[in-house]
C-alpha cells in the first residue's frame, strides 16, 4: 500500500505545499483517467507486433497528454531550480520531458502476451485533495505488478502527475535524482539535450 506520508513529504519538497484540490463536483472520477490510459497501453501491446515505434508514439501521444500533467511533472522533477528558468527555457524542458515520456511508454509496451490491467475502483484520498488510484499490471508471471497513479484535480479533469511502482517507488523522484548532476553543470539547456538524446535513442 502506498505510504501517504512518503508522497505528502515529497511534493511540499518539490513543490512548496501542494494546493488543496476543488471540489469534485461532476468530473469524470479519478479511476477513469486510469483505466483510459491502461486501455490505451493494452492496445499499443495488441497492435505492437504490426506497428513501428513512431506509429505506437503516435498512437498513444494524445492519451499521454491529455491523462498527465505534463507541464507539473516537469516542474516537479527540476525541483527548486525551476523558479530560476526562464519561459522559454521552461517550454523546452517541458516540450522535451514530454516526448520522452511517450517514447518511453512507447517503447515499454510494444508486445502482448496476454497482460492486462486491474483499476482498484476505490482510491485513496490524500489529506490535501489529491488521490492515488491502485492499479495492478498482470504479465502472467506470478505476482502482478503494483502500479499507483497519483492524481490531482484541475479544471475538471483528474490528471496523474507521479507514478509509484510496487507502491512506494515515486517516478518523478527517481527522475528527478537521475537528471540532477546534468541540471546542475549544464543547467535546462544541457538537460533538455540529454532528454532529446534519449528519445532518438528510444525510436531507434
Amino acid at each position: 500500500m502506498i505510504r501517504r506520508r512518503h508522497i505528502a513529504v515529497f511534493l511540499a519538497l518539490c513543490l512548496g505545499g501542494a494546493p488543496r484540490c476543488p471540489a469534485a463536483g461532476d468530473p469524470a472520477p479519478a479511476g477513469a483517467t486510469a483505466k483510459s490510459l491502461c486501455d490505451a497501453l493494452v492496445a499499443a501491446m495488441k497492435a505492437g507486433a504490426s506497428m513501428p515505434f513512431s506509429a505506437r508514439y503516435q498512437m498513444l501521444a494524445p492519451e499521454i497528454r491529455r491523462d498527465f500533467d505534463l507541464a507539473l511533472m516537469s516542474r516537479i522533477v527540476v525541483g527548486p531550480p525551476w523558479r530560476q528558468l526562464g519561459a522559454q527555457d521552461r517550454q523546452d524542458f517541458v516540450d522535451a520531458f514530454s516526448d520522452y515520456s511517450i517514447a518511453n511508454y512507447a517503447q515499454r509496451f510494444k508486445s502482448f502476451s496476454g497482460e492486462r490491467f486491474e483499476v482498484d475502483p476505490t482510491p485513496t484520498t490524500l489529506a490535501n485533495g489529491d488521490c492515488v488510484v491502485h492499479t495492478k499490471l498482470f504479465t502472467g508471471g506470478p505476482d502482478p505488478v503494483q502500479l499507483d497513479y497519483l492524481m490531482r484535480l484541475g479544471n475538471g479533469q483528474w490528471r496523474i502527475i507521479d507514478v509509484f511502482l510496487s507502491g512506494t517507488i515515486s517516478e518523478m523522484a527517481a527522475r528527478r535524482s537521475e537528471y540532477s548532476l546534468t541540471l546542475r553543470t549544464g543547467g535546462a539547456p544541457a538537460l533538455v539535450s540529454l532528454l532529446r538524446k534519449k528519445t532518438a535513442e528510444l525510436s531507434n
